[in-house]
Order: structure tokens, then C-alpha cells, then sequence
């Protein structure tokens, strides 16, 4: 076999290694994704539960200062009628009175329903908290699980780059720019073995002359139609 094909095998070696841990980081990432899509449907829910008891509060807030407005203005209807000598007068602000009482009784009985809704929306609210809660206390445990999985693929993945690294070292510089494009393209590896005379990767036949160069060792040759790097396993 051709020293450099030696060296490319034992790159892709290292490669095969890194791309292995790489995969179970990746077949992690559901599991995550999926933990993290009900913890923020949780949030959410939670979000929007407080919101409403802010919409409940403003809106008990927004009666409270009109019943108080009535109230000041039924006051001075009071004292007025105190100092009204005509008949005619008093009558109207009589009758003022007795209007803005029965708009105050309404008022009154709006704010006592929006005090019930206030009480609702915290006691929702207060639910919402709970079901979160008790969803993050759920998960911790699978999320321990999967940080320290992480964790341990962290270092695997390390050491095998840097030990990638210095494989990298005995590859010539213009194969190893070869071999790095090669893997930039759709093939998932740079180097693949004659089979039964054809390319392994893309099954494409090697020229005769072109196989004898590879099953002879002379040099590092090429798939023609896929372009990736062809060598003898029995070499």
C-alpha cells in the first residue's frame, strides 16, 4: 500500500472516532428538544396565566376609581341639595341622585364580580405555578442524565480530535487539502475500497490501468466520477 494511502487511512481512522461521538451528541439532541418544548409550554401557560391576573387587577383597579368618582359626586350632589331652595331643583337633583345611585349599585356589583375574576385568575395562576414546578422537579433527574451523558461525550470528543490532530500530522499538506475537501462534499468518508474493480462509494468501474496503480501501491488514485479517494483492502 502507498505510505500516503497509510496515513489517510489512519486519519480517516481518527475521523471515523470523532464523527462516532459526534453522532451520540447528535441522538441526544431530541430527547433535550423535547424536555425543553413541555418545560416552555409550561412557562408559557404560566406566562399567560399571569398576564390575566395583571388584566383582572387593572380592571378591579379601573372600577374602584370610578365607584369613587360616583361616590365623591353623590356627595356633592348631597350637599347641594342641602342649600337647594326651589322645588323644582331639588327635585331634579333628586332625581340626579337616585340615578347615580343606581348606577353605583351596578358599578358595586361589577367590581365584586371583578374581585371574584381577580381571585380566579391568582388561583389559576397559582395552578399554573405548580404544574411548572412539578414539571422542572420531573425532568431534573432525565436532565442530570443527559448533561452528564453530554459531559462524558464532551471529553470523549476532546481526546479524540486531538488525537485526530496528530494523525493529521503525517498526512502531506496537499493530500490532507484533498482529503478535507473531499469530506466537504456529499460523501460521509474520503476514502473508500475497490469493490469487485468498481468505486466503492459510487459503484462507478475503475480504468484497468488506473486499478493496477492502486492494487500495486504506486499512487493515491481518485474515483473519476465521484471523486473520492480509492484504495486495495487487500494491499
Amino acid at each position: 500500500m502507498h505510505p500516503d494511502l497509510e496515513a489517510l487511512l489512519e486519519l480517516q481512522e481518527k475521523d471515523k472516532a470523532v464523527m462516532a461521538i459526534e453522532a451520540e451528541l447528535h441522538a441526544l439532541e431530541p430527547e433535550l428538544e423535547s424536555l425543553d418544548t413541555d418545560l416552555a409550554a409550561a412557562e408559557e401557560a404560566l406566562g399567560a396565566a399571569r398576564v390575566r391576573v395583571e388584566e383582572a387587577d387593572k380592571r378591579r383597579a379601573e372600577l374602584e376609581g370610578k365607584i369613587e368618582s360616583y361616590r365623591v359626586m353623590q356627595e356633592r350632589r348631597r350637599q347641594r341639595l342641602e342649600w337647594v331652595r326651589g322645588a323644582k331643583e331639588a327635585s331634579n337633583l333628586m332625581a340626579e341622585l337616585d340615578l347615580a345611585r343606581t348606577v353605583l349599585a351596578k358599578e358595586e356589583a361589577e367590581w365584586m364580580r371583578s374581585a371574584d375574576k381577580v381571585q380566579e385568575a391568582q388561583r389559576q395562576m397559582e395552578e399554573t405555578q405548580t404544574v411548572l414546578e412539578e414539571l422542572r422537579a420531573a425532568q431534573a433527574p432525565k436532565r442530570e442524565e443527559l448533561a452528564a451523558k453530554q459531559a462524558e461525550c464532551d471529553d470523549r470528543l476532546r481526546v479524540a480530535k486531538a488525537v485526530r490532530e496528530d494523525a493529521a500530522k503525517g498526512v502531506k499538506a496537499g493530500l490532507q487539502e484533498c482529503y478535507e475537501r473531499i469530506l466537504r462534499g456529499r460523501a460521509p468518508l474520503a476514502l473508500y475500497p475497490l469493490r469487485n474493480g468498481a468505486c466503492g462509494h459510487c459503484f462507478t468501474a475503475v480504468p484497468m490501468h488506473r486499478r493496477q496503480k492502486i492494487q500495486n501501491g504506486e499512487s493515491v488514485e481518485s474515483c473519476e466520477a465521484c471523486g473520492v479517494l480509492i484504495y486495495d483492502e487487500g494491499a
